[in-house]
């Protein structure tokens, strides 16, 4: 058994020396800081602080009709063993090889390494995935790493590759265009793919996502302010890529849980586009009656200008239910924003993700990455499988049995669809302190949403 705790959540975030609430840029550098096509130095301190939002510039890449049917498959684990199951049993069987558990598993790992400003990511997956496989005591894993240099075209021959030479699985690669390539590449050859991303448009067929995802948060966020008797909300999302995933995720947990979405409010990403959106935010509460406000954006993005400028508007926290999908705890600056007070939010368990930090930096000598612990989960997810003897552990099956496993963010699964849902805590800023109101459960109770 292994007494490694994997991480399936950025970790601590690391804030720039001055926070400042204009911080906006435009166009792809924006894109850039949210993991998309391009990565930049600004990823460590640039993030939402656990939720790094992964969504890569697909263009007008699409899904290939090959990918078939949702097999989805999966990442999970954690401590040793998946959690138990309540209400029903486990199962396994579809899609993936069947495997001799009592020899090495195949394990191909694809990460930038060269020709990449995301190198430094790359290296650090590395290490967590190597961090894993020491850490299990009774399933041997063969691990070959292939450099993708960050190129779509290069992973999709790389996953080619790694099939020919006999890879059982592949963990990565680490952006949602070259997961969507490497996928297509290798679909009709019965490997599964565990991507880093969190992009759930490329998720299904034999890819699916490890990633944190909007989904998993709005439905979180809706599914409590439904139980606190919230019946309407009005979003506010900025026009880019990451708003329209926030949005969408929203609109559907709303649906879900049967909360009116009651206005839309789309605003450019930029100051102007701020200021003259707010307006735009108080009439529609007004106007419909909502009794909770989302916004989709983060510290890093227009969440610092429109908690200072709503309040000041007269949308009073105090009698509307102000709800975000990033992180509000961090940077610390972001917890004194007068909209913010008695918000709600979410957040993985920081005890658990701090013991995975301390363990990689004993290893390595530095911090690991805000991704690291993805490539220790897919690897733990593995070889929990693995070690109970299941042959057929990397199965779509298997690995999205609905008992989930235990991370060291808490109790996690892979979807059906591809997609991931975690256990995730609500947490509200209360007298410019972090407070937990709804604790993370401890295990999953049904099929999930």
């Amino acid at each position: 058994m292994s007494r490694a705790v994997p991480i399936g959540v950025a970790t601590k975030y690391k804030p720039a020396a001055k926070f400042t609430v204009f911080a906006f840029t435009s166009g792809p550098a924006f894109h850039d800081v949210y993991y998309t096509a391009k990565v930049t130095a600004q990823l460590s301190s640039r993030s939402s602080g656990g939720y790094l939002t992964m969504f890569a510039f697909l263009g007008s890449a699409r899904k290939a009709l090959t990918r078939g049917v949702i097999l989805s498959g999966a990442l999970a684990i954690a401590a040793c063993q998946p959690l138990a199951q309540v209400g029903g049993a486990l199962t396994g069987g579809g899609a993936g090889p069947t495997i001799d558990t009592s020899a090495p598993v195949r394990v191909a790992l694809l990460v930038p390494k060269s020709g990449s400003r995301a190198a430094p990511v790359g290296k650090s997956l590395e290490n967590s995935a190597r961090l894993a496989i020491a850490d299990l005591t009774s399933v041997k894993i063969d691990l070959r790493v292939y450099d993708t240099a960050g190129s779509t075209e290069q992973a999709a021959a790389l996953a080619q590759k790694a099939v020919a030479d006999g890879a059982q699985i592949i963990l990565g690669p680490l952006f949602a265009d070259a997961a969507n390539a490497a996928g297509v590449a290798v679909a009709e050859a019965n490997v599964n793919i565990l991507s880093f991303s969190n992009n759930t448009s490329i998720a299904g067929g034999n890819v699916f996502v490890l990633g944190p995802t909007f989904e998993d948060t709005a439905n979180r966020i809706m599914g409590f302010a439904k139980r606190q008797g919230k019946s309407k909300v009005v979003i506010a999302h900025p026009n880019n890529i990451e708003g329209q995933f926030g949005r969408n995720a929203v609109q559907q947990a709303a649906a879900r849980h049967g909360i009116e979405v009651a206005s839309v409010n789309g605003f450019e990403f930029s100051q102007p586009g701020v200021v003259a959106v707010v307006p735009q935010i108080k009439a529609a509460l007004a106007s419909t009656g909502a009794d909770t406000l989302m916004l989709t954006s983060n510290s890093a993005g227009a969440l610092p200008l429109l908690a200072q400028m709503l309040p000041e508007a007269g949308v009073n926290p105090s009698s509307i239910q102000y709800t975000g999908l990033g992180r509000w705890d961090v940077p610390a600056q972001t917890r004194e924003l007068p909209g913010l007070q008695n918000g709600w939010f979410t957040m993985p368990d920081q005890a658990q993700i701090q013991n995975f930090e301390a363990r990689y930096t004993q290893a390595y000598g530095t911090a690991p990455h805000q991704l690291a612990g993805l490539a220790y989960d897919g690897i733990a997810a593995i070889g929990a499988l693995v070690e109970a003897g299941n042959r057929k552990a990397l199965t779509a099956d298997a690995l999205t049995q609905g008992a989930g496993f235990q991370g060291v963010a808490g109790a996690f699964r892979l979807r059906p669809n591809g997609t991931n849902e975690r256990a995730l805590s609500v947490a509200m800023v209360r007298d410019k302190q972090v407070v937990i109101i709804d604790p993370a459960p401890t295990k999953f109770a049904g099929p999930g949403f």
